[in-house]
């Protein structure tokens, strides 16, 4: 689909990254239908109107050893007050809704791994993956009754193929805890420092979120500003 110009943009990004020629298919829904929503000086963004997921297109991703270098500079560890509280802004009230014995998957986890270890201090066991610092593939093969992706989901390319694992990897009645930052409005984003980050490459608002549980079957439960749980039927 060619670009259209009566999109909205904002006008003080037209002298900014070169966009494709074309908007690229949705990562999340693969919709053809999305438009140039924002342009800065680094990349070009683009929002889905079936979706409303907002994605940077492939030719401004970074390759593997890039993305890795930056996740390298991350400084992540149990005794960060400051990180423990990050974290428990999703970690707290999953445990409220999580059955004795639950059995979780911290997916993404991270060099430091910080979330399971908190979560072993209440008493849930989980395990650890993550592409970098934790790839252990067979525990893509089990079934755990949540799993959390804390600032994870707006680094994976594959919205689609990312879905379609955790949903195999949730057993019913299982909870998808998910933290990221999401998007408000077109005007809020051109100031959006998380945009900035260049390892961030998908973008959900609550209407990406209520497509995705609606597709899925699950149900959608808004926990704060950054964090959402998605549950699936039991």
């Amino acid at each position: 689909m060619s670009l259209n110009a009566s999109d909205p943009q904002d006008s003080a990004t037209q002298a900014a990254a070169p966009a494709p020629a074309t908007a690229p298919t949705c990562p999340l829904c693969h919709g053809m239908d999305s438009y140039l929503f924002h342009r800065d000086k680094r990349r070009a963004y683009f929002q889905c109107r079936r979706c409303q997921l907002v994605s940077v297109p492939a030719g401004y991703h970074l390759s593997a050893a890039e993305e890795k270098a930056e996740y390298d500079k991350h400084d992540n560890r149990l005794d960060d007050p400051g990180y423990r509280r990050f974290l428990a802004r999703t970690l707290s009230p999953l445990l409220t809704r999580l059955s004795p014995g639950a059995r979780g998957l911290d997916f993404g986890c991270g060099e430091g791994a910080v979330l399971s270890r908190m979560a072993q201090e209440a008493g849930f066991e989980m395990s650890n993956y993550d592409l970098y610092y934790a790839r252990h593939d067979a525990l893509l093969e089990r079934s755990y009754d949540f799993v959390t992706l804390t600032e994870v989901i707006e680094h994976v390319a594959d919205a689609a193929a990312l879905l379609t694992l955790l949903d195999g990897l949730l057993a019913r009645g299982g909870i998808l805890a998910v933290m990221t930052k999401r998007v408000l409005s077109q005007e809020a984003f051109g100031r959006w420092h998380y945009k900035n980050d260049p390892t961030h490459i998908n973008f959900y608002s609550v209407a990406s979120f209520e497509w995705l549980a609606a597709q899925l079957g699950w149900r959608l439960e808004i926990v704060e500003a950054d964090v959402v749980f998605l549950h699936k039927p039991g």
